[in-house]
């Protein structure tokens, strides 16, 4: 907990050093594709004022987090972004900011692009600039956006972007970064309505690792069963890069990573169990076919332990000690806190949906200190409200 505390947003580069210039200014925010609030949370990081003019998402449950963390009312709220009367908010936001559903363009996807009501959801996203007029936007979506229907689809979206008369900018930006230890890259496209002199923040050099993140003290429940440990620990997806297990910079989170197996996970330390774990030598021998003596077919994970006796421990006669099998507890899935956290999001964040959910959640989310890099370098409070 301490070190995850040290390794967030350490000011060692120029963006980081930057104050801001209106500092009393508030942002009247726009948020589309509200998931749990990313763009809302880096404002609050900041400590900027911030009036939220409208959230907007079609998920129930992405609504119950939202809700729990930040100040909004129901009247406030639209669960689809065509619902929203652009024209009605004209000149009243200062900040328009969304990460449109990515599966139409992500790589585990279908790729269908622009043909599909999602990829269509970008549109939506340009459509409502038009209609709002908001001093800044910021669009966030995944890399393959720029590849998909080979660069057919992003040639209409940036032509899109740049019909709105705003002064556009993008680029793909990866967590690991900027201070958070997952290695997950982004598009992100940044409009001015007016042209302003913009460059994207530079990368600072990683201060930290994953396992900075995890939680001392978690429930058993997240340890992986025998079949979860085959899979994750298969060559096959260790390679391929399905899984990975105690690595030092984690993998892209997807929102449904941790329940099907795939993902970062994390072995348990047996340092203070080494003294009691068999040699190979010992441990051929306890599973050996047993004694007229004792139990012919050793087991490992008895319900019911045998006999205790003084001198068993010393002795490790086939079948007469009690053993357990390390590997059913050595795995485990990273905790919705800790999803969080490698998402940048701090432990102030309430959890109030189910860890399904949650996983869901943080996999569809945008990195918090990317957003904050993002402001920091475009100095916001000169598009605030007095």
């Amino acid at each position: 907990m301490k070190k995850y505390q040290k390794t967030l947003f350490q000011s060692t580069e120029d963006w980081q050093r930057k104050k801001f210039s209106y500092p009393k200014n508030t942002i009247r925010l726009g948020s589309l594709f509200s998931g749990i609030g990313a763009f809302e949370q880096a404002l609050q990081i900041l400590g900027i004022k911030t009036k939220l003019v409208f959230a907007c998402d079609n998920d129930e449950f992405a609504k119950k987090s939202f809700f729990a963390n930040y100040k909004i009312s129901d009247n406030n709220w639209f669960d689809d972004v065509q619902k929203i009367d652009g024209a009605k908010f004209r000149d009243k936001v200062d900040l328009l900011v969304g990460g449109a559903p990515c599966q139409s363009f992500s790589m585990v996807g279908k790729r269908k692009g622009l043909k599909d009501d999602r990829g269509n959801l970008t549109l939506h996203f340009i459509r409502k600039i038009n209609e709002i007029k908001p001093k800044v936007f910021i669009f966030e979506n995944v890399k393959a956006l720029l590849n998909v229907e080979n660069g057919m689809a992003w040639k209409t979206v940036y032509s899109r972007f740049k019909k709105t008369g705003y002064d556009i900018h993008y680029e793909l930006l990866n967590a690991k970064n900027y201070g958070i230890p997952q290695n997950r890259e982004r598009l992100f496209v940044v409009g001015f309505k007016k042209d302003q002199s913009f460059s994207f923040p530079k990368p600072i050099e990683l201060q930290s690792i994953m396992q900075d993140y995890l939680e001392g003290k978690f429930d058993k429940k997240f340890y992986l069963p025998p079949k979860g440990i085959a899979f994750v620990t298969k060559q096959k997806n260790l390679k391929k890069r399905y899984t990975q297990v105690n690595g030092k910079i984690a993998l892209c989170q997807k929102r449904n990573q941790q329940f099907n197996w795939h993902g970062d996970f994390v072995q348990v330390k047996k340092s203070d169990l080494k003294k009691y774990v068999l040699s190979n030598k010992v441990k051929k021998y306890v599973l050996s076919s047993g004694t007229k003596t004792f139990y012919s077919k050793p087991e490992i994970d008895l319900k019911i332990a045998r006999p205790l006796i003084s001198t068993m421990h010393k002795m490790h006669r086939s079948g007469v000690d009690n053993y357990i099998s390390l590997k059913k507890g050595k795995i485990r899935k990273l905790t919705p806190r800790e999803c969080l956290r490698l998402m940048g999001f701090p432990d102030s964040f309430k959890q109030i949906v189910s860890d399904t959910q949650l996983y869901r959640q943080t996999g569809n989310s945008i990195v918090v200190n990317i957003i904050i890099a993002l402001l920091k370098e475009m100095d916001i409070t000169k598009f605030g409200h007095k």
